[in-house]
C-alpha cells in the first residue's frame, strides 16, 4: 500500500506542476507533509536546501530521497516513475501539438500567463522557508542572510552554487559561533550570592 501512494503522490505532483523545477516543491510540499504526513515542515525545507546544493532537477531528487525515506529502494522506484512520467508523455503531447500551432495567439497567451502562476508558488515557498528560518535563527539573522546572499548573487558571485557551499561551510562553522554568541544561558549568579 505505501508503494502505490509514493507512486501516487509523486504521479499527481508531476501531473499538476506547471513551470520547471522550483515551482513543483509546493505541490510536493502538499503531498508529503500535508498529505500523507511522512515528514513535517522542518524535514522538508532541510530537504529541499540540500537538494538545492545537488546537480539536477529538483523534483527527481525530492522524489527520489522521500521515495527512499518512507519505502526504501522499491520507494525511491516509484517515486522516480510516478515524478518522471507525467511529465515525459506530456512534453511528448505537448510539443507535438504546439509545433502545429506555434504561430496562434492562444498558444503563445498560454506560455505567457503561466509566468506569473509561477512566480506566485514561488513567493508562497519563499515565504514558507523565511517563516521556518526564523524559527530557527531569528528574524535578524534571517534578514541579514537575505541581504547578503541577494547582494553576492545580484554583485559577486557568478552562480548559486557557490553560495549554496559557502552557506554549507558557514553552517559547520558558524553554528558554534552563533551558539556561543547569542545563545549562552547567563550564569546563574544565585548559587554565588548564597555562598557569600
Amino acid at each position: 500500500m505505501i508503494y502505490l501512494e509514493i507512486f501516487i503522490a509523486f504521479l499527481r505532483s508531476g501531473l499538476l506542476c506547471f513551470g520547471g523545477g522550483p515551482a513543483s516543491i509546493p505541490f510536493v510540499h502538499r503531498e508529503v507533509v500535508s498529505r500523507y504526513k511522512w515528514m513535517n515542515d522542518e524535514d522538508f525545507a532541510e530537504i529541499v536546501a540540500i537538494s538545492n546544493t545537488l546537480p539536477g532537477p529538483i523534483n527527481t531528487k525530492l522524489a527520489g530521497y522521500i521515495g527512499y525515506r518512507v519505502g526504501g529502494i522499491v520507494g525511491l522506484i516509484m517515486a522516480l516513475i510516478g515524478a518522471v512520467m507525467p511529465t515525459s508523455i506530456l512534453m511528448i503531447i505537448m510539443m507535438t501539438t504546439l509545433r502545429h500551432f506555434s504561430n496562434e495567439p492562444w498558444a503563445r497567451g498560454m506560455a505567457k500567463a503561466m509566468k506569473p502562476v509561477v512566480g506566485v508558488m514561488l513567493g508562497v515557498v519563499g515565504w514558507q522557508f523565511l517563516v521556518i528560518a526564523k524559527k530557527g535563527l531569528g528574524w535578524i539573522f534571517t534578514m541579514i542572510h537575505i541581504v547578503v546572499v541577494s547582494l553576492l548573487i545580484l554583485f559577486v558571485v557568478p552562480h548559486p552554487a557557490i553560495i549554496l557551499v559557502g552557506l554549507f561551510i558557514w553552517a559547520l562553522i558558524g553554528h558554534n559561533f552563533y551558539e556561543r554568541l547569542f545563545l549562552q544561558k547567563p550564569k546563574d549568579n544565585s548559587k554565588e550570592d548564597k555562598m557569600s
